[in-house]
């Protein structure tokens, strides 16, 4: 893993290979070590991508387990205005039902929290 380090260091300071490609480097953030997918944790951070109303139960059935929940919402944004509303309802109303919360953390990203874990809301 040091070797990876330094090796993104020395690009990124200009040494070596022409620049970086920086999203390369981040799609593979994590997949290094394929053992990851199997570890035991108390609690899991889970990325979804929202595309239909049908994927609101797999989120429900996360934040029921504790998971902390990464909610992309660009697609169904782009293709359906109105089952986007209903779905974040959907998932809004169970967060809170489990005392869980719920915030935008960019404008298709959401951050969705099991039970006992809160988000601090910045006020503009």
């Amino acid at each position: 893993m040091a070797g990876f380090l330094n090796k993104f260091k020395g690009k990124l300071s200009g040494e070596g290979e022409e620049g970086v490609d920086v999203d390369e480097f981040l799609d593979t953030l994590g997949i290094e070590n394929e053992e990851l997918l199997i570890e035991e944790a108390d609690m899991w951070v889970r990325p979804y991508i929202l595309e239909d109303l049908n994927d609101v139960s797999a989120i429900d059935e996360d934040l029921d387990k504790g998971d902390i929940v990464i909610l992309n919402v660009e697609p169904l944004f782009k293709r359906n205005a109105i089952k986007l509303k209903q779905a974040v309802s959907r998932i809004k109303d169970h967060a809170r039902s489990i005392d869980g919360d719920i915030a935008r953390l960019s404008e298709f990203k959401l951050l969705l929290t099991p039970r006992g874990v809160k988000v601090a809301k910045v006020k503009k």
